[in-house]
């Protein structure tokens, strides 16, 4: 009987220490808190890089479908070379990795 008496002239105090707890472990957890703000973080940050490098490989592959549809003789030989490794006997390749 003691306990309750006390339970109903502590509640507000409970009440505040309960609602205070709720709120510091859904600050530092759960889908919206702390932990997982920093993981996202991180997470943006490696696509944008991946959108950068597929942005230049694409802009690369636009360069060359460009080249190839203007006919560039000497891009042409070079994909031939390169394909076929045809080279005379008086040429130098220099091959690069």
């Amino acid at each position: 009987m003691k306990l309750i008496k006390s339970l109903k002239t502590k509640k507000f105090i409970l009440f505040n220490i309960f609602f205070t707890l709720y709120i510091g472990i859904n600050l530092i957890g759960g889908e919206r808190g702390l932990l997982s703000y920093f993981d996202k973080k991180n997470t943006y940050k490696e696509m944008i890089l991946k959108e950068r490098l597929l942005t230049m490989k694409l802009e690369d592959l636009d360069h060359q479908i460009s080249l190839i549809n203007k006919n560039d003789q000497d891009y042409l030989d070079m994909l031939y070379r390169q394909k076929f490794n045809y080279v005379t006997e008086d040429e130098i390749i220099i091959k690069l990795k």
